[in-house]
């Protein structure tokens, strides 16, 4: 798990992390965004950040009838976009709401653990550790 949570409590809502996802994907917008940052109820009750946890056992793989998500050595997936339908099972499997989708091709959006959202972080909410 190279990107993960070290400190919520600093979050304090201003969505960089997920531009940052975004523009490491090639989007826009923030649907495409693998990371994702919920209000718990303004800015008196903080902030949830969700990132993926580079599962071993990953439910999304599991969920894909195409096998268009590959398991990878030492956790996480791949997506082979060539085998996607677009059935977004991937995404309502992903316990942890971190799985993207991107309109224009109508496929979901993996994190490819690059840290781009870690990286971005002025308040350093998320790390970096690259296995």
């Amino acid at each position: 798990m190279p990107v993960f949570v070290k400190d919520s409590e600093k979050c304090v809502g201003c969505l960089i992390c997920m531009f940052a996802c975004s523009r490491a994907h090639q989007s826009a917008g923030l649907e495409s965004s693998c990371i994702k940052v919920r209000s718990q109820g303004g800015i008196s009750r903080g902030f949830s950040v969700f990132v993926c946890r580079g599962c071993e056992d990953p439910p999304c793989a599991r969920a894909c009838p195409e096998d268009a998500l590959i398991v990878r050595k030492g956790g996480g997936v791949l997506l082979k976009e060539e085998r996607c339908t677009g059935c977004g099972y991937c995404v309502k499997a992903c316990i942890l709401d971190a799985i993207g989708w991107k309109n224009e091709k109508n496929k979901p959006v993996i994190c490819i653990q690059c840290g781009e959202c870690a990286k971005s972080c002025h308040y350093k909410v998320l790390e970096f550790v690259r296995k």
